[in-house]
């Protein structure tokens, strides 16, 4: 399970919201092996005024929040951050300098899904990647 936040400057995050999203969830599906039905993401187009960022970082800044469950190793967490990295500036052309990517992981148990504790669902992945 990931949840994942994106924030940005209004202008440059509405017009390809679609393509960061592909963009986003092919590499969670490569790398944490999420189900192509697991897409969950949320977008927070910021205003000018309410989006400070420092003065090295252009426009395109964009900041982007990972929920998961625990239980991935820190090599797979790497790699999720290096490919997202890699396929951001491929696709989109968002240079590395101007993303900045948070993991937070919880336990399971942490987790409310379906009315039930996360750590109760029965998944049709694996976690321990």
């Amino acid at each position: 399970m990931a949840q994942i936040k994106i924030y940005g400057l209004r202008d440059q995050l509405n017009p390809i919201k679609e393509q960061l999203s592909q963009v986003i969830h092919s590499v969670t599906m490569d790398v944490l092996g999420l189900p192509e039905n697991k897409k969950f993401h949320r977008y927070f187009p910021m205003e000018t005024e309410d989006f400070l960022f420092s003065p090295d970082r252009s426009a395109n800044y964009t900041i982007i929040e990972i929920s998961m469950f625990e239980g991935r190793s820190d090599l797979s967490k790497r790699e999720l951050l290096m490919q997202l990295f890699s396929r951001l500036n491929d696709q989109l052309n968002l240079s590395a300098m101007d993303v900045e990517i948070t993991l937070f992981e919880t336990p399971r148990s942490h987790w409310g899904i379906r009315g039930l504790p996360g750590d109760e669902l029965d998944l049709s992945y694996q976690v321990d990647v």
